[in-house]
């Protein structure tokens, strides 16, 4: 059997086709994401939901019962309430403005609202906010991405299952800062003539934001923030501190002459 030796040109230029695919492929999605941030206004990311389809409403507690210990009253208990309760006391103690810088101190240090809205068919949309921004914004955006966008529908959060009616608090104050996630669902009459497999099955969000699944841009990719520059710390020089005259020594006094020992 004869053996043909590959051609090192062909393996090369399979390897540079290969590699300008890949290069291509990456400069794609780069455009297509930021052709969805400049039209939406903000950064989004599509992906699946790895934990699995069961549905929030699905998830019952454990069955298990724990066993007797666990409902002793131990030192650590004591200890744990004690120190509860003079925190308490403390902080009862602190003064109004106390509280309001230690709150504003607290809502400084959050920079972003990362808002992760769970469909029924799986898909998992990804928006990020400014924490002082309105929950209803992101209403305001599921209206844009949502395949149906004629059909009325509602969010809500689980366990327990509520209903976010008060969109007009911003993301911090509704504990949505730093980062929360949320559910869709259709607001629909039973009485409604409608396809009920688009409503159960999906697909909810448009094919285009559909084809952004798994697509995500890299640090490198993104647009850089540009600050205005910072004036430069002025740098406080200290003088020497000249060291003070030596005293002199103090003279010993004099015996008197007429002293005799």
């Amino acid at each position: 059997m004869c053996f043909q030796r590959p051609n090192s040109s062909n393996i090369l230029s399979r390897f540079k086709l290969e590699r300008s695919k890949i290069y291509m492929d990456a400069e794609q999605a780069k455009a297509m994401l930021l052709a969805v941030r400049k039209e939406l206004g903000h950064d989004i990311r599509v992906f699946t939901n790895t934990a699995g389809c069961v549905k929030p409403e699905e998830v019952s507690a454990s069955s298990t019962e724990e066993p007797d210990e666990f409902y002793e009253f131990t030192p650590e208990d004591y200890y744990r309430l004690m120190s509860e309760k003079i925190g308490a006391q403390s902080q009862m103690l602190k003064t109004r403005k106390m509280r309001e810088a230690e709150a504003a101190a607290r809502k400084a240090r959050v920079t972003k609202a990362v808002i992760r809205v769970r469909f029924p068919d799986n898909y998992v949309l990804e928006a990020k906010f400014q924490p002082t921004e309105k929950i209803q914004s992101l209403i305001d955006l599921l209206m844009k991405v949502v395949a149906r966008p004629d059909l009325p529908f509602y969010i809500y959060t689980t366990p327990p299952k509520e209903r976010i009616k008060d969109t007009s608090k911003d993301f911090y104050s509704a504990g949505f800062a730093p980062g929360a996630i949320v559910y869709f669902s259709y607001d629909l009459p039973k009485d409604l003539e409608i396809d009920s497999a688009v409503v159960k099955e999906g697909p909810y969000l448009r094919d285009d934001i559909l084809s952004l699944n798994g697509l995500d841009l890299t640090p490198d990719q993104v647009d850089p923030v540009v600050h205005p520059q910072q004036e430069p710390k002025q740098v406080e020089t200290s003088l020497p501190v000249p060291a003070p005259d030596p005293k002199p020594a103090a003279k010993k006094p004099a015996k008197p002459k007429w002293l005799k020992m």
